[in-house]
């Protein structure tokens, strides 16, 4: 965010004000005024109405406060920082609603006293309807910012006024509520308006990043400069690369409406995608981007992300990775300051990410208690941290809870995925690389995940993924805590807190040789499990801060049938499962206040019919290793000592040959049979079958047991 105060004392340099001086000599402006007048007559109002003594009642009052608190939290510290460019003008700060009911008001002592005595204050309604044409009821109206000055004014007790005002609009459009300020019309200055109006944006753009911190935003203007100021566009971009919201500068630098932004996508509107944005960012030093409209005008662009730091490596699909994201942040209730508050606290993490301790995970399983406790004991004594625990129970979400009670909080937390980095880039992506160490490599190199963590905490998940030659490097990285670079012959200290965390049985492993002894040993100081969700007794309370970092405004209650089918359920991908069925749910209830078993998403109930019938559900997804029998044969690996036996790879049982018997004869068989294609064609990878397909890995395990 800009600097406030520095923005606010140079608006006059960077804002235009409309063409408003009340002179006579302006007919356009003559004729506009009559206009306003002639619908305050139209609405039965007459030019000598007497002020409206009668605000609000105090209960009342606090109602329509309680009711835009959320407006108020983010105006009040802005209409501070107005008010000291204003100080000694005989003039006051005024926030009203959507209705035009002021809600608060600050100012000079000596021109309050003064607006008294037109009701100008907080309880009292300045809507057209009740106060004929003003600055706040006009700019509600006519939805645009708004002066009206002296004679202006169609009642005539108000001519002594100088008003100027600007409406507030959240991403999506709707607007929140009128920023205005007032002042003896003798006092009037044109700056005024552009104060204002750059006010008002302020605050739409605090609310647009409450609303959307960890969704991937860009940041542009036609000119490069004025990128990080208040002149720049935000436009919010979902998981699935469609326009969420946008601040007002945006729809004003496109010429587009928000309700029309909102029909395009990444690609639609700028040409590129999410995947090609996150790449061309996870360079050293970024320059910003350039990306054109259909039409040809450029803009240059930066992105900014809050989510873990795992999502920046992006293979084709930023939705995967995005909403994996989602789903870790949405079921701790940390998505934003709403959800934080029902912990009592929040902090800011060292990348921008709002987000809360260890306690805040302490939702009344005695399990995750006892484990909360463990965990605090060792924070800030050097002490490696492993975290077991099946995919989806929020291993990550743990280590940056750990990061951000530590003393490192301020310092960055990198999150590296083993497993989703392919073997040939792994190394590369952890030590870095100089300019021209490989084939393919960028110019000039890049930073190591390891650099990249220096100070603070470096987070290995699914350690137990990480090929076997990696390991002896990473070990001797972490015990003389120096790297040296592809390529490179210099080697850079670092001083980071390494926490590692996997879903496999690293002591088995270690037996197989497929992990090292001493880099295990290295890694454990202190061995933590978390728990299923099947395992856990707070799923209710889960569930609740999911919904209401989904669904903040109206968050619908889960209806008793659905809770005991939850609590029924064996919930094998655990927490971002829940959260995915919570979030596809919310959807199909809205504005129906209560979730049923009719909003539940047809593949979840597939699975609860499969419980209800006696049958065994899907496969949990954290364990790959022991595949159904029916498709997976072991492969062991050559290269393992004799007579150790590897994990069972998953392998198609049948030779290729045999995928050309008959034709299949249903719908379920064609589905098994091209299934079974795509594992052949990924030499038996899950993963790689999954995003081919375009399904999950579990609705793969699921098909195939079942298949006859």
């Amino acid at each position: 965010m800009v600097d406030t105060h520095r923005a606010l004392a140079t608006s006059a340099r960077t804002w235009t004000t409309p063409a408003v001086l009340p002179v006579p000599q302006q007919p356009a402006r003559t004729e506009l005024i009559e206009q306003w007048h002639q619908r305050c007559s139209a609405l039965g109002l007459t030019r000598i109405e007497r002020p409206d003594f009668e605000p609000l009642t105090r209960c009342d009052l606090t109602v329509a406060r309680e009711r835009n608190q959320r407006l108020f939290t983010h105006a009040a510290p802005v209409m501070e920082m107005l008010f000291e460019q204003i100080v000694n003008t005989e003039s006051m700060i005024v926030l009203a609603d959507v209705t035009g009911t002021i809600l608060h008001s600050v100012g000079d002592d000596r021109f309050l006293q003064r607006a008294d005595k037109v009701a100008l204050t907080p309880g009292v309604n300045w809507a057209e309807h009740s106060k004929g044409t003003n600055a706040i009821g006009t700019a509600l109206f006519e939805e645009t910012p708004t002066v009206v000055h002296g004679g202006e004014h169609f009642i005539h007790a108000n001519h002594f006024l100088t008003c100027s005002a600007a409406p507030i609009f959240d991403p999506r459009g709707n607007m929140l509520g009128v920023l205005d300020v007032t002042g003896d019309q003798r006092s009037y200055h044109q700056h005024t308006m552009g104060l204002v109006r750059m006010s008002a944006r302020m605050i739409e753009n605090q609310w647009l990043s409450d609303d959307y911190g960890n969704r991937l935003r860009l940041h542009f203007h036609s000119r490069v400069e004025f990128i990080g100021t208040l002149l720049e566009g935000i436009i919010v971009v979902g998981a699935d690369g469609k326009i969420l919201g946008a601040n007002r500068s945006a729809l004003d630098q496109l010429d587009m409406s928000s309700a029309a932004l909102r029909m395009h996508s990444l690609t639609s509107l700028f040409g590129t995608t999410a995947s090609a944005v996150f790449d061309h960012f996870r360079t050293p030093l970024p320059v910003p981007m350039t990306l054109s409209l259909a039409g040809g005008r450029e803009f240059h662009v930066n992105a900014r992300f809050n989510g873990p730091q795992r999502s920046m490596v992006m293979e084709p699909g930023f939705s995967q990775a995005a909403a994996e994201v989602v789903d870790h942040r949405a079921a701790a209730g940390n998505s934003s300051r709403r959800s934080g508050a029902l912990a009592g606290d929040t902090a800011n993490s060292a990348d921008g990410t709002l987000f809360s301790g260890l306690h805040y995970l302490n939702t009344g399983d005695p399990q995750i208690g006892a484990l909360v406790q463990k965990v605090q004991r060792v924070i800030n004594r050097d002490i490696p941290l492993l975290i077991l625990g099946e995919t989806g129970t929020g291993k990550e979400l743990l280590a940056r809870a750990v990061h951000q009670d530590s003393n490192r909080a301020k310092q960055p937390f990198v999150a590296v995925n083993c497993a989703s980095i392919p073997e040939s880039l792994i190394e590369a992506e952890l030590f870095g690389y100089e300019d021209g160490a490989f084939t393919g490599a960028r110019r000039k190199g890049a930073v190591g995940r390891i650099v990249q963590a220096n100070g603070g905490t470096l987070f290995l998940d699914e350690i137990g993924d990480m090929p076997l030659p990696l390991q002896a490097r990473l070990l001797r990285v972490l015990q003389e805590r120096n790297v040296t670079p592809l390529g490179s012959l210099k080697s850079i200290p670092v001083d980071i807190a390494v926490i590692g965390a996997t879903h496999r049985k690293l002591r088995d492993m270690i037996e197989a040789g497929s992990f090292r002894e001493d880099l295990y040993y290295r890694l454990n100081g202190l061995v933590v499990k978390l728990p299923a969700l099947r395992e856990r007794c707070d799923l209710d309370v889960v569930a609740r801060r999911i919904l209401l970092a989904e669904c903040p405004h109206g968050t619908p209650d889960i209806s008793a049938p659905v809770m005991s089918l939850f609590k029924a359920y064996a919930w094998p991908g655990n927490v971002r499962q829940l959260a995915n069925v919570l979030r596809t749910a919310s959807v199909m209830a809205a504005g129906e206040g209560q979730i049923a078993e009719h909003h539940l998403s047809d593949d979840f109930l597939e699975d609860v019919r499969c419980l209800r019938q006696g049958r065994e559900p899907a496969a949990p997804v954290a364990m790959p290793a022991a595949p159904p029998a029916a498709y997976a044969v072991p492969v062991h690996s050559p290269a393992l000592p004799q007579g150790r036996a590897a994990e069972p790879i998953i392998a198609p049982a049948r030779p290729a040959a045999m995928a050309e018997v008959a034709a299949p004869r249903t719908l379920s068989e064609a589905e098994v049979e091209l299934i079974r294609n795509a594992l052949a064609a990924a030499n038996g990878n899950i993963s790689v079958a999954s995003k081919q397909l375009g399904i999950s890995r579990n609705t793969i395990y699921r098909k195939l047991r079942w298949a006859k």
